[in-house]
């Protein structure tokens, strides 16, 4: 069965990737031609899961023991599997310190790094216009429509991952 994020992902129009049955590496060298992706971009932040247990279990229970405030498998993954002089872009949110970052492979590589949260209201305005316009629907992420009185239960949905929740919309009218 796919996951849900990863059905909504294809029927966007995406090439996925799901890292519990494949090799991510592996699979965009073969997409790539061997030579790996341009760009690698991190928008999941600090709660990333790493590809495999060993990464997850090491970088939760750092966390747990207050030694690092990030889960950086993401990031590490984007190094590992850019091309030589690509870029690995990290809007994803962190906050504190990681481990594990392989610096070397970045250096070695000559990659160019990219980080800072996305600059939202630069493009709301025209994002705004588009939808106005028809020209994208951003309706397809949004999985839960509640009232505003019901705030702090979206906000718990969201976060826990609960009932294949994946954007809450709130409506102060409902």
């Amino acid at each position: 069965m796919v996951p849900e994020r990863l059905q909504m992902a294809r029927d966007g129009g995406a090439m996925t990737i799901d890292n519990s049955t494949e090799d991510v590496y592996e699979r965009l060298l073969d997409i790539s031609g061997g030579i790996g992706p341009d760009v690698c971009i991190d928008a999941v932040g600090m709660e990333a899961h790493g590809s495999n247990m060993l990464e997850h279990v090491y970088d939760k229970a750092k966390t747990m023991l207050m030694q690092q405030t990030e889960r950086p498998a993401v990031i590490r993954q984007a190094i590992e599997c850019v091309r030589k002089c690509g870029t690995v872009s990290i809007p994803g949110v962190y906050g504190g310190a990681s481990d594990k970052i392989p610096v070397g492979a970045m250096m070695n590589k000559g990659l160019t790094i990219k980080t800072g949260q996305t600059h939202v209201h630069k493009y709301v305005p025209e994002l705004l216009d588009y939808v106005r316009q028809g020209k994208i629907d951003p309706s397809f992420v949004v999985t839960h429509r509640i009232p505003l009185s019901e705030a702090p239960h979206g906000y718990h949905i969201f976060r826990e991952k609960q009932d294949g929740c994946i954007k809450v919309v709130l409506d102060p009218a409902a």
